[in-house]
């Protein structure tokens, strides 16, 4: 079993379950926030989301305040702004932190390197980890990849094959 799927999550809405709620789904694991240059990706996250969600993928949004002050609001405020603005569906975590002392053990997990060197640390808002469906981290994607490029959709496509 992966060690990704006993991180214990708590989504926006205050409730609770592990990673593992997602074992048997491709997930794309993307740091969010309202107030960035990237936000915009809200939309096409959506979409990527609609599309596949039925050949069994999955997006967790993680949002984040430590890049700019960028995601300043309440769990419910942050919520309510991706309904409104970009009909967002999938699954938003609690904020949490990507990076530093308090990094969430998630974000831990997914930065680690197959070689054992140093993990990378996440860089800015909307960096994107996309996740097999047996928990092993296939690829990672800075901010400025959007969710329709050819890049990501060719990963994608081929941890759903």
């Amino acid at each position: 079993m992966s060690p990704l799927y006993s991180i214990p999550l708590t989504f926006n809405d205050g409730s609770r379950a592990d990673f593992g709620r997602f074992e048997g789904k491709a997930v794309l694991v993307v740091n969010v926030a309202s107030k960035c240059g990237f936000t915009r990706q809200y939309s096409g996250l959506e979409e990527l989301y609609g599309k596949y969600r039925d050949r069994g993928f999955e997006i967790l949004g993680v949002p984040c305040n430590q890049f700019g002050g960028q995601e300043k609001g309440s769990d419910a405020e942050i919520s309510d702004f991706c309904q409104r603005n970009f009909g967002v569906s999938f699954p938003l975590s609690s904020k949490s932190n990507v990076r530093g002392k308090q990094q969430h053990p998630l974000y831990a997990e997914l930065t680690q390197t197959a070689d054992g060197s140093k993990p990378q640390k996440v860089k800015w808002n909307f960096e994107k980890f996309l996740v097999s469906r047996d928990g092993e981290v296939l690829a990672r994607f800075p901010s400025a990849v959007e969710p329709d490029s050819e890049e990501l959709i060719g990963a994608l496509e081929k941890a759903l094959a």
